[in-house]
């Protein structure tokens, strides 16, 4: 209320209002894979051509399917997508009989004589470059570079300084708007400040030795799995500090990998997308259940994993054409597709609709692997592994929504794949919305506002037809009172918040009854 009262009258007062928590994104995607080229941290792209910019694109060694995963994706209606380049960098011990050759990054010393400059990222793609310095005698002490790559000029930079104190000093200015060129070392992760002020070249100065080392291929060597997994040489991990919500490594069907994955996508409150061998069949997957390839006695089945519930299984691979083999028809890991139809049906639906059914058709597909008949479907849905299928003028679609959790004789609460996102969904937005709740003086004050905040987030929601239930109350309810926060639990600086939710299920089976009516 106001400070004082000093003269009779009207006082307006501005009160705080609800804190507002709002839904986090649920369809950002994050794909592993080897690429010749690209930045080796976690990258955004938000499109295929902001791809081919930053990771050249389509690649044609065989099981290299990260380019034509995230196209995929892009052409299935996805929009965002991080993207983790693993390269073998020498500094892991390799899969026992292997001896895999390490990448090296491009470099040239004595630039304009003074400048020591690198690629910005590792391989053989660092050797087009070529830079040239500039120099304009009407102004001393300033210079620019142009970064040229296969004859044109992709980067332009005026008025640098080797002085360390200037706006325009060139070390900074290189290493944070670059794509292409750096100071940075990457043997020792320091720059190597320019010695003198280069001078004009007279021609573009190349790079060279770069090296693009061993091919990384998914349940190969198991080499890919080791730099999967390594905290060293950069893997998975590199998604620690970004906000994704479905993970996609496309060919990956190591068994043990795809656990450590499991794991790491329900610390993260993400869901991942699993792909058969593509050796795998309908007889192989009927005996043995959704597992992967076993290299080195791997563990049985992905489906026992604890954290299987944050993960689904596609069967079988997609044809489609390959651009760099005359748009030849090729098979593909289906995660790029599945994900790109995630997305597609999160924007158009919400998070509770399962991306799959007649609407949930594949693009830039030409057909399947196999075609599965209805029994052989059955079959396989019943063990959790949701299969694509061909429909008429439907053409290819997802006909399957289930978690790896959802076999019939698993009874989980998470059987579906809409079910578990939207939890996940609620989870997260959660957790980021609640978050000023941390230090508030613990009492029924504080107690109240949380209702309010969580219970707009989840009417908003019913609203919007995430719930089943006719009303807010078979919908969802929200407590945070005395009842479930006892003296005992404040004073230990507890606050408990007790949210539930009334789920739609999907309508899998359809029963239409037909019977002859007596005239």
């Amino acid at each position: 209320m106001p400070g004082s009262f000093t003269y009779p009258g009207v006082y307006v007062e501005e009160l705080a209002g609800a804190h507002t928590i709002a839904g986090v994104a649920t369809s950002v995607a994050a794909f592993i894979g080897w690429a010749a080229q690209g930045p080796t941290q976690a990258t955004l792209v938000q499109s295929w051509a902001e791809f081919q910019a930053r990771f050249g694109g389509f690649n044609a060694n065989d099981g290299v399917y990260l380019g034509y995963a995230v196209n995929q994706f892009f052409a299935n209606g996805g929009q965002q997508a991080y993207i983790v380049r693993l390269v073998w960098n020498g500094a892991l011990t390799p899969a026992p009989g292997t001896t895999p050759a390490a990448s090296a990054t491009a470099s040239a010393a004595g630039v304009g004589g003074g400048l020591t400059l690198f690629a910005a990222s590792p391989g053989l793609w660092g050797d087009s470059i070529t830079v040239a310095v500039t120099t304009t005698p009407a102004n001393p002490g300033r210079f620019g570079l142009q970064v040229w790559s296969g004859g044109t000029i992709v980067e332009s930079f005026a008025d640098l300084s080797i002085t360390a104190t200037d706006p325009k000093y060139v070390v900074s200015v290189i290493d944070s708007e670059s794509s292409y060129i750096s100071f940075i070392d990457p043997a020792t992760n320091a720059a190597v400040v320019p010695t003198a002020e280069p001078t004009a070249t007279a021609a573009p100065a190349p790079l060279a030795n770069g090296l693009d080392g061993a091919i990384l291929v998914p349940a190969s060597d198991g080499n890919f799995e080791l730099v999967l997994a390594s905290n060293a040489a950069g893997g998975v991990k590199l998604l620690d500090g970004v906000a994704f919500n479905l993970l996609c490594v496309p060919g990956e069907t190591d068994a043990a990998t795809i656990q450590v994955l499991q794991d790491y996508c329900a610390r993260r409150r993400a869901f991942y997308i699993i792909d058969p061998p593509r050796t795998a069949s309908f007889a192989s997957l009927n005996a043995s259940g959704p597992v992967g390839t076993t290299l080195g006695g791997a563990p049985a089945g992905v489906a026992s994993a604890p954290n299987a519930a944050n993960s689904a299984y596609y069967f079988p691979w997609v044809l489609a054409p390959d651009p760099l083999s005359g748009d030849q028809a090729k098979l593909w890991p289906p995660c790029g597709f599945v994900a790109g139809v995630y997305a597609a049906t999160d924007s158009a639906r919400g998070v509770w609709k399962a991306p799959a059914g007649a609407a949930a058709a594949l693009s830039g597909e030409v057909g399947l692997q196999y075609a599965l008949t209805d029994i052989e479907n059955g079959d396989l849905y019943s063990q959790g592994i949701n299969c694509l299928r061909h429909f008429g003028a439907s053409g290819e679609v997802i006909w399957g929504a289930r978690t790896l959790l959802g076999a019939d004789q698993a009874g989980s609460q998470w059987k579906y794949v809409p079910v578990r996102r939207l939890a996940l969904f609620l989870e997260s937005s959660l957790y980021a919305g609640l978050k000023w709740v941390v230090f508030e003086p613990n009492g029924e004050a504080l107690w109240g506002q949380i209702r309010t905040s969580v219970g707009a987030f989840m009417q908003q929601l019913f609203v919007e037809g995430a719930f089943q239930g006719a009303t807010p109350a078979q919908a969802y309810f929200v407590k945070c009172d005395l009842d479930n926060n006892p003296q005992s639990s404040t004073e230990l600086g507890i606050v408990n918040i007790e949210i539930g939710f009334a789920p739609l299920y999907p309508a899998e089976f359809e029963v239409i009854q037909i019977q002859q009516m007596v005239g």
